[in-house]
């Protein structure tokens, strides 16, 4: 579950709020703050993964609040931060950005405004857990940890598309039985070797084509496991 932290000065529209993240699975809310030296106080005691922040606080407004986050002593509890808040001025929206602000929901917003952002969120940090922590991470893994579209690439050299027809099939037949494979895995059902069969793995990842995430098993570097995705 991921931990949420609502902050609001308004005791009743917190109390929606909460609703609305209690509704979206994989979201607890474990606190509520009404001003943000409690909302610093309860990011130190309870260490939630969000915040969702309002700019007006009765004690300090909301930007001051997500800076403080960011440069106080608090190391260990630097959630993310989903501003949500009536102000709209352009000041208040690159303020929220250059302090590292997720998204920012202007109010009013419905309960599908707030789950659709919640659900990035869930994604984002999904594929955080997923990047290997020992490891560089591949430039394909931080293109889509960040959005950004598959770029085209180069086919690489040797890659036939006889073989490519056959790769294919193998991972296709495997994400209709649910299953991602391993290099391996692959090799042995298309008859190739280890190498062929990563070589065209990863190309249909650079390609937008095929997925892959990390297994991590007991020692050594984590297993890529490949999915059609098409």
């Amino acid at each position: 579950m991921i931990k949420v932290l609502v902050v609001d000065d308004d005791f009743m529209v917190a109390k929606i709020h909460s609703g609305y993240v209690g509704r979206v699975e994989g979201f607890e809310v474990v606190g509520v703050a009404h001003s943000g030296a409690d909302a610093l106080r309860a990011v130190d005691e309870l260490r939630p993964e969000l915040v969702l922040l309002d700019i007006y606080l009765p004690d300090m407004d909301g930007l001051t609040v997500l800076r403080s986050m960011r440069t106080g002593a608090r190391p260990s509890a630097e959630p993310d931060v989903l501003v949500i808040s009536a102000a709209h001025d352009l000041d208040t929206v690159r303020g929220a950005v250059r302090g590292g602000a997720v998204h920012y929901l202007i109010k009013p917003f419905s309960f599908d405004a707030l789950r659709e952002q919640l659900e990035h969120f869930r994604a984002l940090h999904d594929r955080l857990s997923e990047l290997p922590g020992d490891s560089p991470a591949a430039q394909q893994d931080i293109d889509r940890l960040f959005g950004t579209p598959a770029r085209p690439a180069a086919t690489p050299k040797g890659v036939a598309s006889e073989t490519a027809v056959v790769v294919e099939r193998v991972l296709r037949e495997a994400a209709a039985s649910g299953e991602d494979l391993s290099a391996t895995e692959c090799a042995g059902l298309a008859e190739l070797s280890r190498v062929s069969a990563r070589k065209y793995l990863e190309h249909f990842v650079d390609t937008g084509r095929a997925e892959v995430r990390l297994r991590y098993g007991g020692t050594g570097r984590p297993e890529r496991r490949y999915r059609w995705s098409v």
